[in-house]
This record gives C-alpha cells, structure tokens and sequence, in this order.
C-alpha cells in the first residue's frame, strides 16, 4: 500500500518536531550525570579528586596526579576510564589513587555519574 503525499509529509514532520524534544531530554538527562558527577568529584568528603588533580572549574588542586584535561582522547573507552576510577591498582599497582569501587568509597551509581564527567572535560 502506497502512502499519499499527504501522509508521507506529516511523518517527515513529525519526526522533525519529535526529534529534537528526545535530543533534548536525553542532552538534559546527560548533563544532570555530569553536573552530579562533578559535584561528587569536588567534593572533599566524597570522590576528592581536588585533591590530587588538577580540574578545570575546581578551587584547591592538587598536582599529584595528572591535570585531568582531553579526557576523551585520553580515554576514548569510557570503560577504560571506569576500571580507571574504579580501581586503579589494575593497571599501575603502584597507583596512588584511592581504588574507589573496590573500596566501596563510591556506590556504582557515583562512580557513573563521576566516569561521565570526567569523560566530559
């Protein structure tokens, strides 16, 4: 069954009108993890990343640890970056970093929302 011109006029207007409110929530849906990902990774009592890192944005850096900077070119596998955050003893046993999963300092949720924000600078 072929569709009038009509119809076939209306669905291309309809996904135009669509389209761009389900980019919007899903952008809005990805910010509200970044913005929360950053407030875990500031603050002092939580992911403490300040402490040793330099972060754009951030008050107090630390320089022990990399300037975290081109994170997505750094880390294009947000999976990488994750292991990364979650235990960094995995790839440099020597690694200062606090293994925040494996020490349960985080919850799995913080560690996501902080991986997005990270992966965002």
């Amino acid at each position: 069954m072929r569709k009038s011109a009509t119809a076939v006029a209306a669905s291309a207007l309809l996904a135009v009108v669509i389209s761009p409110t389900v980019t919007t929530a899903v952008e809005a849906a990805d910010q509200a993890m970044i913005d929360e990902g950053r407030q875990i990774a500031f603050d002092r009592k939580k992911g403490n990343c300040l402490a040793c890192h330099h972060i754009s944005g951030g008050d107090m850096a630390g320089n022990i640890g990399p300037m975290l900077i081109a994170m997505q070119a750094r880390y294009p596998d947000r999976a990488k970056l994750r292991a990364q955050i979650w235990d960094s003893t995995h790839a440099n046993a020597n690694s200062m970093m606090p293994p925040f999963g494996r020490h349960e300092i985080l919850t799995e949720s913080e560690i996501d929302s902080v991986v997005e924000f990270v992966h965002s600078l």
